[in-house]
């Protein structure tokens, strides 16, 4: 049995071209028209969702034939299909970059692919670059390509036509004409999350209307998602009770990991290191990932809840930290312009802010019950007499990040996908 639904996936030829802008405005536009939408990003990723599920009013989760595996990605499709009348898919980078691409998500599970191509500046080559990406894999199912940052309509017809000759079989979906007010304002790591941009309700509305002129809802085709229950897991922490770092500092959580925390069955509950004086009561604490930097100073001084930290660690109660949230656990954090901030103290050693990113790798960690996937991105350095207690390894079997374990403190700057062993996670979090 399968479900038959209008998908499909949004892909560039590079960063930057505009994919989470046109996945958005899509989304938007199709809930204006009544649909029901879900959206899903490719690869490792925490910010893009965040526009997505404002955007489409749901949501939003990680497709990753890596660190999620194929069953998993299929599984969500099949639900997805069933909850939904459109299904959209933003990628990740350009098509075909990463191990596994956006190319290969797409082809595995049928989907139609729309491709973005930024057009600024350019004209005839539009067209070879579309066909070059079309025919790098052609029995890949490109929908069409669409022209983002034009200068408007002459510029548009100009390239439409570069869609002639050897290319002529590729689609001209449509143009955005180039507007400051559609772009989506970046930082380290990113987009600006979502949470911190006031006006992204009118860019969204704005983006909305402009790609609703350009692109038929009714046009895209329908991908038939074979039936594919996701695998309930066992009950690993029921009645456990876990206390979430959530707010501007600590915010880069996957839906799928909340959602397993749940399944396996945790009780969640969410507290602000920002804003907060204490960790609420709680059997395990988890500090995910975010821009604790950004904060530094905020943070240093909210010592009652660091001290709240520091008290919940000395009862031997478990803590996992992840990248961000392990830079809160150190004892002193160094800014971009130097300034020092005293953090928890929990662990020994300092860590450092760089202009440059300083890893970027799909990881890996062989714990006791399996392995744990996941991935590291991160513009700091740590410096800490403490030894690994696992040393990550990377997709391709490189050294990957060290995984501290301090008394029941967990802390690496491995982002964990727990989906990719449920028993994994769960340890991480049981008393």
């Amino acid at each position: 049995m399968s479900m038959s639904v209008p998908a499909l996936l949004i892909a560039a030829s590079a960063s930057g071209q505009g994919k989470t802008t046109v996945t958005a405005a899509l989304a938007r536009h199709a809930v204006h028209r009544g649909r029901r939408v879900r959206v899903f990003k490719t690869g490792p990723d925490f910010i893009d969702p965040m526009i997505l599920e404002r955007a489409a009013g749901s949501p939003v989760g990680q497709l990753d034939l890596w660190m999620g595996g194929a069953e998993h990605c299929r599984a969500q499709l099949a639900q997805a299909a069933r909850e939904a009348d459109l299904l959209l898919v933003e990628g990740v980078m350009g098509l075909y970059d990463g191990e596994p691409s956006s190319a290969d998500l797409a082809q595995q599970f049928g989907l139609p692919v729309l491709l973005v191509l930024d057009a600024f500046a350019m004209a005839g080559t539009f067209g070879a670059l579309a066909l070059g990406l079309h025919a790098y894999r052609p029995e890949l199912r490109l929908h069409g390509v669409l022209a983002n940052r034009v200068g408007g309509p002459g510029h548009a017809a100009m390239l439409a036509r570069s869609l002639s000759g050897p290319a002529a079989a590729i689609r001209f979906l449509g143009a955005l004409e180039r507007d400051a007010a559609l772009a989506l304002p970046e930082r380290h790591l990113g987009l600006v999350q979502a949470a911190e941009l006031e006006d992204l309700e009118p860019r969204l509305e704005r983006a909305a209307a402009a790609l609703g002129a350009a692109l038929l809802l009714q046009d895209i085709p329908a991908v038939a998602f074979p039936h594919a229950p996701l695998k309930a897991p066992p009950p690993l922490l029921a009645g456990v009770r876990i206390a979430i770092a959530h707010d501007a500092a600590f915010s880069f959580l996957y839906a799928a990991n909340l959602e397993l925390l749940r399944a396996m069955g945790a009780q969640l509950v969410y507290f602000s290191p920002l804003r907060d004086a204490q960790v609420p009561p709680a059997d395990a604490l988890y500090l995910p990932g975010g821009y604790p930097e950004l904060h530094a100073a905020r943070l240093a001084a909210n010592r009652p809840l660091l001290q709240s930290v520091q008290a919940h660690c000395g009862r031997g109660a478990p803590l996992l930290a992840e990248c961000g949230g392990m830079l809160l656990l150190f004892e002193q954090l160094t800014d971009l312009e130097g300034r020092r901030h005293a953090m928890a103290g929990v662990l020994p050693g300092q860590t450092v802010m760089h202009p440059r990113l300083q890893a970027l790798a799909l990881q890996s960690v062989a714990f006791p019950q399996g392995e744990l996937r996941g991935h590291s991105f991160h513009h700091s350095s740590l410096q800490t007499p403490l030894e690994p207690s696992w040393q990550g390894r990377t997709q391709h079997g490189g050294r990957g990040e060290a995984v501290y374990r301090h008394g029941a403190v967990t802390a690496s700057y491995i982002h964990f996908y727990w989906p990719s062993n449920p028993a994994a996670a769960a340890a991480l979090f049981r008393p």
